[in-house]
């Protein structure tokens, strides 16, 4: 599988330092930048990755990059390059959602190890929004009152009180409960509502 690398650093040094660190491996596509103003032009069309990314940049820093990508992206995981000892730099981007960081001058071993930490998440990642996108699609099948009903279902309500809620009768809603377990494939309740909390967590995110 290939893992997509993005190097987000002003310092040429750095860059190409990095890009012949991370060419070794067979399975590494790598791509480098030399602003963050020249990642964010052109990310959203990019292949999902990991991005190692410089703190302290001319124009748009670190923090703003990530900041940029968390707001319109969840197809990548960010890893921060910071000056060593800069710890108040490396909380901020952990806040900010960054996966790791790096301290420079960084140990070539413990780059390598994190960014392999790096593309397992994200590889978790996808999987977890092919879920989400799986679980949304399923739930789209469901007519609005299948749907209507599911909501009552998800909340605890029981068929009865759906029933009072929706001006149909008590056997109108098993007919409808039976009809969208059908359709969701749902051998009990219980994998209903966790196909609802799945597509819910897809709106959260």
């Amino acid at each position: 599988m290939l893992h997509n690398l993005y190097i987000v650093d002003d310092d040429e040094a750095v860059r190409t330092s990095l890009c012949r660190l991370v060419s070794r491996q067979p399975d590494y596509s790598v791509r480098n930048y030399a602003s963050g103003d020249a990642f964010l032009e052109c990310f959203d069309k990019l292949e999902p990755g990991v991005v190692l990314l410089d703190f302290h940049m001319k124009g748009a820093n670190g923090i703003t990059v990530l900041h940029a990508i968390r707001a319109l992206s969840q197809r990548f995981v960010v890893v921060m390059l910071t000056a060593h000892g800069a710890v108040h730099r490396s909380v901020d981007a952990m806040k900010a959602g960054a996966f790791d960081f790096i301290e420079k001058p960084y140990d070539c071993a413990a780059l390598m190890m994190c960014l392999d930490l790096a593309f397992a998440e994200l590889d978790r990642l996808g999987a977890e929004t092919a879920g989400r996108n799986a679980a949304i699609a399923r739930l789209a099948l469901l007519s609005r009152r299948e749907t209507e009903v599911l909501a009552g279902l998800a909340t605890g309500h029981s068929n009865k009180q759906i029933a009072w809620a929706l001006q149909i009768s008590p056997r109108t809603v098993e007919i409808y409960r039976a009809n969208l377990m059908e359709k969701l494939s749902a051998r009990s309740l219980a994998d209903v509502l966790k196909l609802v909390f799945v597509a819910e967590q897809a709106v959260a995110a």
